[in-house]
């Protein structure tokens, strides 16, 4: 398994991902349609958004259909004999707090035909050293408290479990569990 920023030379397999009915966005099955479009419109635009430290892309599209600025952000897609999901890092600079429509400095996602590999968690593990490089000293993940393969790779990658909490209206008011992962302790492997 390895990270590989988003490229155009890798976009038909995304693509098909995407057409396979795979959704980058658990609380927003449409959104698949959306890059399907955007990739359609401009793909050297869509894969320019995946990579934002600098939070230029505009803003994100809540589950509620409501818009917030965007944070500084990266994607990397899951590759392991081609396209088998994505990880994100979002941040604030100077700081590990998010505002309330930010569930976490992470998300990821794993096509269903690849799930139970072992990938999401090697790919959590290594996105912790970009968290590191980012200024960050922990990192906060939620998932779904039913959702027990999230929660599964989160304890492997070092997560610690805080609260269950709901969440902000505009992710859909659901019940989540929030973890923390402090990055100075992480594992350096999978």
């Amino acid at each position: 398994m390895k990270l590989l920023r988003p490229s155009i030379d890798h976009i038909p397999d995304h693509v098909s991902a995407l057409r396979r009915g795979w959704s980058p966005d658990n609380l927003r099955p449409d959104a698949a349609q959306d890059q399907i479009k955007s990739i359609e419109s401009n793909a050297a635009s869509f894969v320019s958004s995946l990579d934002d430290p600098d939070a230029k892309a505009g803003p994100v599209t809540l589950p509620d259909g409501s818009k917030v600025p965007r944070l500084p952000s990266i994607r990397r897609w899951i590759w392991d004999d081609g396209f088998c999901g994505h990880i994100s890092l979002r941040w604030q600079p100077g700081t590990e707090d998010l505002p309330p429509t930010c569930s976490g400095h992470i998300g990821f996602a794993v096509v269903p035909w690849r799930q139970g590999e072992g990938l999401a968690t090697a790919a959590l593990v290594e996105i912790l050293q970009e968290a590191k490089m980012a200024g960050l000293n922990y990192v906060e993940i939620t998932a779904s408290p039913d959702n027990l393969a999230s929660l599964r790779v989160i304890e492997k990658a070092g997560g610690v479990w805080v609260s269950t909490y709901t969440a902000d209206k505009s992710l859909g008011g659901q019940e989540t569990s929030k973890f923390k992962i402090v990055l100075s302790s992480c594992a350096t492997s999978a």
